[in-house]
């Protein structure tokens, strides 16, 4: 059994001070069940709670950690920057650096504006859609996820081109009527919204790789139909990014798909796990946030030296040759291990992957592209296969809907231990 007796008294200690006792919804362990664990250090590929107990970790702090827990040149970088200090309200030396190897790499983007986290980065993104169209409408799609500001908070209504409703007490009705919700991979409920909002429709915002609420791969012919019906009307895309930016490939879903957006936003990796977040667009479109031009957006840690500097020794590790195809290799491996067990046991398991991105899904689907698709009863299962891999020393994020994600310190060893954990815990879950 896990020991967990001093993550539940710090638990105890934390519903004092937090809502739920928690800093960010999903690490109160409500899908899951049981005491969240209080961690206490890391290294590579390993976690450790305050217990004492060991596990090898995939989620990775929800995905920065393309490199691994306290990377050395990470680390090195961070501390060395620390020394002369953690943040001045004016520009440096490590902003340049870190633009220009982002730049220099990514040809779907000319600038970029650092922020201090994805949901920044996103409510920039549609400011500035909204500033350079002159309107207001978003069309976004069920099953997205684009943070926690006001207009993204939405979720589907009824009819497939209607407003949506709110998903968060605290959220005006005049937000919610300029957002439109969308199923993902319906090409005619698109369209009809375009016809029903002729000319108001300022963007488009899609995950193009959609791993907030389970991997909804879409094909590449459905982004590419919301790239042309964007161009057709005088819309713009937007592709949040913040997952898979810099995730699947350095140049991320845009360079994967070979698919041009009008605004990227993207968070995550590019801050080496420091709190970060980015937008970037053509030269000429940034040429319309504020100071050059008149869509304002501002804030006092964005570009801070040592998230700049973290980032900067995390995206030089992920430029060296073979760095993706490594990742890539060992989620191929995990998903393929995990497929021959399941059918070997007739066992409604698949794993879902791209890139070293994977999701872990109850079904016997072969595709899953639409967040209506999954079955809410098999989170359920997936809370007893949590529960049963912490047992045998595997850490998932705790929620069915969320992703893994392999990072360049899971070495063979991990695999095989993660294979074994793997094979026993969905014997437990399909027992009875």
């Amino acid at each position: 059994m896990l020991k967990r007796e001093k993550s539940a008294a710090l638990y105890e200690k934390a519903k004092q001070f937090f809502p739920g006792g928690v800093n960010s919804p999903v690490r109160a362990f409500k899908s899951v069940g049981g005491t969240p664990l209080f961690i206490e250090g890391a290294k590579g590929s390993r976690i450790r709670d305050v217990d004492g107990n060991e596990f090898i970790d995939y989620c990775c702090s929800w995905g920065p950690l393309i490199l691994g827990h306290n990377h050395r040149e990470v680390r090195t970088w961070l501390i060395k920057t620390a020394l002369k200090g953690t943040t001045f309200g004016a520009p440096h030396i490590m902003e340049n650096w870190l633009a220009d190897i982002i730049l220099s790499n990514n040809k779907y983007i000319e600038k970029i504006r650092f922020v201090s986290s994805g949901t920044e980065a996103v409510m920039s993104a549609l400011r500035l859609a909204r500033g350079c169209t002159n309107r207001d409408k978003i069309i976004k799609f069920d099953g997205c996820y684009h943070g926690h500001s006001d207009s993204m908070l939405v979720k589907a209504g009824s009819g497939l081109a209607t407003f949506g409703i709110a998903s968060s007490a605290g959220v005006p009705a005049s937000f919610i009527n300029e957002t439109i919700v969308l199923p993902l991979n319906d090409m005619e409920a698109v369209s009809k919204a375009f016809s029903s909002f002729k000319n108001q429709i300022a963007a488009i915002i899609i995950e193009p790789i959609p791993a907030n609420n389970g991997l909804l791969l879409q094909d590449k012919e459905y982004l590419q139909f919301l790239r042309d019906i964007c161009t057709e009307n005088g819309s713009m895309l937007i592709f949040d990014e913040v997952i898979s930016g810099f995730r699947i490939g350095f140049e991320g879903a845009a360079g994967y798909y070979k698919i041009q957006p009008d605004i990227i936003t993207y968070g995550k990796i590019i801050g080496g796990g420091m709190p970060v977040g980015a937008y970037g667009a053509s030269a000429e479109i940034m040429s319309r946030i504020s100071p050059d031009g008149d869509v304002y957006q501002a804030g006092t840690l964005s570009g801070n030296p040592v998230a700049m500097a973290a980032g900067m020794a995390q995206l030089l590790e992920c430029l060296k040759p073979g760095f993706y195809e490594e990742l890539e290799k060992k989620t191929w491996r995990f998903m393929r291990a995990m497929h021959r067990y399941a059918e070997k046991k007739k066992y409604p398991v698949k794993v879902f992957c791209i890139g070293s991105i994977f999701w872990v899904a109850f079904t016997t689907e072969e595709k899953i592209q639409s967040a209506d698709k999954i079955d809410p009863k098999s989170m359920e299962l997936f809370k007893v296969l949590h529960e049963a891999l912490l047992e045998r020393g595997v850490y998932l994020g705790p929620s069915g809907y969320e992703v893994g994600f392999f990072s360049a310190a899971h070495t063979d060893d991990d695999l095989e231990l993660t294979f074994e954990a793997f094979r026993g815990a969905l014997d437990v879950v399909f027992a009875k």
